[in-house]
């Protein structure tokens, strides 16, 4: 017996051991180690000693039960961190490609610093994490039956999701019925291509299997550690048989899956995500079980057959993984050369982001022109995406150029205001252009008002012109005489209704203001309002646009992204982990603030330009769009 199968033989004797109810001393088992060990080294009385920062496991109850029972299970949690574990393993990947790494075998348990670690201390232990567990559920024993020891684990790092656990539950059911039905397929039928290693399933009185669910940054450090390859795959097949060992028990090995690709699958292939973790489950037990698809087309059509048979027989819906596979791939040569599809793959389905890790702490998101469309409504799709995000934990953060009172009553309509909305009066927010931010509990912690005589000029500018202008006062809205436009404010945009003053003077008196607006054609702002008012105001005040009629005076040396910079401050917010959502050129520094800034191809050429990325337009659901792109 070689080096490798030494340390495989070792380890299995010492599972074998440690699977004892009562607690086992050191010496009882280096002793008992020992004795079975005898014909071969002494050199296994040291090697299967485990090092002393694992001693307190083999002292505690196993965190995956291996008493005697006919179908016992635990669900756990498991640990994410495998990069110090070593397996005795085997891994068989479905891909397109071919890979010289595939189903290669892997014997040594060494950690990094060369020390043998025992089989207790494999990413699957419950031992220093917290769980989750079901209930054992034994059957009734039957005579000379063989035992199945399944365990259900879920990785940490997903969400806690109640789909996950009734997934979860449903394979506590499904793994044994698929293992019963392989086994006997196993004696009832020939097999050309399939590894023979495991044959006589009549010199076993149990076995083992463990399936873990897991996320895609989990499987793919498995990947890189073992395969050398740095990307995630939907599952993993993880052989622990030495056959070399005469054991009661058949430690069949473990089948990680990754519910992340699992869910990406499901969509593409049409059907539901316990559809596909079935499926793939199907797939990984039947290469522990010795088919492999990669050595020859043989094996291949025959692994093959009998995923279609187990799924058939079972009744669970779906093709076989290889044939998913061969259709996935034709799917991808027919669109390959479209950059627009090619890019609609990293778009996340509307209900999946529970499956994945969010890549920001918070969204800021633009209204008029970004989340409202054409018709300054807010599309069901786009309230969704927001409803969606902030389920996940991501902060959705209102940076407008509106006031207040009207982005609450705006997002009312599609349920997004109020206590559990993404914004209240106790939510923080950029309104005004950044001339109002509130924080914590909703807390005005800036205010900045625009120069009482730059006010006076604009007023005399709109009655001798007779050009509408609107000053906005916090919660309120001023002008000097009624117009259509004026009133589109209100009936449109959902400002406060506008109060008329009797004049200028009583304007300016009424309140403190902090921006105004003139309303006028498109051309008429850009020919004759813009030039003025930018050559007139120089450094008392700044001329902005958000949409093309309406001309903005604010404060000098103030923008929309001082106001986010504040705010996140405030917060204690790094920019790095903020997305912003913007159309406007008032959203330029603002996007250029964040981490990642995304302008809606319906916005100004100057928010293009300092874009990181440009989204689809406001009547295309651009915020869904970029939440389910870019966000996670």
């Amino acid at each position: 017996m070689g080096k490798k199968e030494m340390t495989g033989f070792a380890v299995s004797i010492f599972r074998l051991i440690s699977r004892q109810p009562r607690i086992i001393s050191q010496q009882e088992k280096q002793e008992s180690i020992c004795s079975l060990a005898s014909p071969f080294s002494s050199v296994f009385c040291t090697l299967l000693l485990p090092p002393p920062q694992w001693r307190l496991l083999f002292h505690a109850p196993p965190p995956i039960s291996l008493e005697s029972s006919l179908v016992p299970f635990s669900f756990s949690r498991a640990s994410s961190n495998p990069s110090s574990i070593r397996y005795t393993a085997r891994f068989d990947v479905p891909s397109l490609s071919k890979s010289s790494l595939f189903g290669r075998r892997f014997h040594a348990l060494i950690q990094e610093d060369g020390r043998r670690l025992s089989r207790q201390s494999r990413i699957l232990s419950a031992s220093n994490r917290e769980y989750r567990k079901v209930k054992r559920r034994p059957t009734k024993t039957q005579e000379k039956q063989l035992e199945l020891s399944v365990s259900i684990c879920i990785e940490e790092e997903l969400p806690e999701d109640p789909e996950i656990l009734s997934i979860a539950e449903l394979l506590r059911l499904n793994v044994p019925v698929a293992m019963t039905l392989a086994f006997n397929r196993l004696k009832d039928s020939n097999y050309k291509t399939r590894d023979t290693v495991i044959q006589d399933l009549g010199g076993f009185n149990s076995v083992e299997l463990s399936v873990l669910l897991c996320d895609d940054e989990f499987i793919r450090k498995l990947n890189k550690e073992w395969r050398d390859e740095d990307h995630a795959t939907d599952v993993l097949s993880m052989s622990e048989h030495v056959p070399e060992l005469k054991l009661p028990i058949l430690m069949l090995g473990d089948i990680v899956i990754s519910v992340k690709t699992a869910a990406r699958q499901a969509e593409e292939r049409g059907h539901t995500l316990i559809d596909e973790i079935r499926i793939l489950m199907v797939h990984g037990l039947l290469h522990l079980l010795g088919f492999d698809h990669e050595i020859s087309e043989d094996a291949e059509e025959e692994m093959e057959r009998e995923e279609e048979f187990l799924l058939k027989s079972l009744g669970w819906k779906g093709k076989g993984l290889i044939q998913s596979a061969y259709d996935a791939e034709t799917n991808v040569n027919l669109h390959m050369e479209n950059l627009n599809d090619n890019m609609s793959k990293d778009r996340k389905k509307e209900g999946s982001l529970q499956f994945y890790k969010p890549k920001f702490k918070y969204i800021f998101c633009d209204m008029d022109g970004t989340l409202l469309n054409s018709k300054s409504q807010v599309s069901l799709t786009n309230a969704r995406a927001l409803k969606e995000a902030s389920s996940r934990g991501v902060k959705i953060v209102i940076a407008t150029g509106k006031a207040r009172p009207s982005a609450i009553s705006v997002l009312q309509m599609v349920d997004l205001a109020g206590k559990d909305g993404i914004i209240s009066e106790y939510s923080p927010g950029v309104f005004l252009q950044g001339l109002l931010v509130y924080g914590i509990n909703g807390r005005e912690i800036f205010k900045r008002n625009l120069d009482p005589n730059v006010c006076r000029e604009a007023g005399h500018y709109s009655l001798e012109h007779k050009v509408p202008l609107i000053a906005f006062c916090e919660d309120r809205c001023l002008t000097l005489f009624d117009h259509p436009l004026v009133d589109t404010l209100h009936t449109v945009y959902h400002e406060p209704k506008a109060e008329i003053m009797p004049s200028v003077e009583h304007l300016v008196a009424a309140a403190d203001v902090q921006k105004l607006i003139f309303f006028n054609t498109a051309e008429g702002i850009a020919t004759n309002l813009r030039p003025y008012w930018s050559e007139t105001t120089r450094d008392r005040a700044t001329v902005i646009q958000a949409v093309p009629d309406m001309l903005e005076i604010v404060p000098f040396g103030t923008s929309k992204g001082s106001g986010v910079k504040m705010l996140l401050d405030h917060l204690g917010v790094n920019a790095k982990e903020i997305m912003a959502i913007g159309d406007g050129e008032n959203d330029v520094e603002m996007l250029e603030l964040a981490s990642l800034g995304v302008a809606l191809s319906n916005g100004s050429e100057k928010t293009k330009a300092v874009a990181d990325v440009i989204g689809a337009s406001n009547d295309e659901d651009g915020v869904a769009d970029a939440i389910y792109r870019y966000a996670f």
